[in-house]
């Protein structure tokens, strides 16, 4: 790719208005950041991107005072139940959820996040968030809508791009592709998308 293209927008056009192209250069950077970011968080952690994403519905459950099954977690994967129980095997074996009786349907098994995990996200991504904190109320309300407004657009421009069904893989349980999103406060999740991830 031309340096003159890069600088340009990449495949935003050379023709954009300057401030559109250099708020979407802005944002790809943002991404871009926070992206290498959790993958730090995933090697220091010693987990893959899905091993993620399990952990933060079941964070987010347990700050909702929700039960989650291997079937419900299956769902939100969108994989199948034996590539979920294999995802979940490994995350019992090391530490980072365990299987109990359902406390309201003894025939049926949850499965939550330990102590321990949470206490590691917390550590880990917390200052991270306070940073982020940091800035967004540093912005004026003004500012904030403008911000939120155009965020909210963002979302809306990329879920209407249809890239055809998910496909279940074994793969679906590595590191490759996006980071997951966990927010320390358990309080936000983004959806899971393909080939694109999930937050915060």
């Amino acid at each position: 790719m031309p340096e003159s293209q890069e600088r340009a927008g990449y495949w935003y056009g050379a023709d954009a208005a300057t401030t559109s192209t250099g708020v979407l250069e802005a944002l790809r950077r943002y991404r871009e950041a926070e992206q290498a970011m959790r993958r730090r968080t995933r090697a220091s952690m010693g987990m893959g991107e899905t091993d993620m994403i399990v952990v933060r519905h079941l964070l987010l459950a347990r700050r909702q005072h929700r039960d989650l099954t291997a079937g419900d977690l299956a769902g939100l994967l969108q994989i199948s139940t034996a590539s979920t129980t294999a995802l979940i095997d490994r995350l019992e074996r090391s530490g980072h959820v365990r299987r109990e009786r359902h406390p309201q349907d003894r025939r049926s098994t949850r499965v939550v996040a330990t102590i321990a995990t949470d206490d590691e996200v917390r550590a880990t991504l917390g200052a991270m968030h306070r940073n982020m904190m940091a800035v967004a109320e540093a912005l004026s309300p003004a500012e904030a809508e403008v911000v939120a407004r155009f965020l909210t657009g963002m979302v809306d421009a990329v879920a209407a791009v249809d890239v055809g069904p998910i496909a279940d893989s074994s793969d679906s349980a590595d590191s490759s592709g996006p980071p997951a999103s966990v927010d320390p406060d358990h309080s936000q999740v983004t959806t899971v998308t393909h080939p694109a991830s999930a937050t915060a």
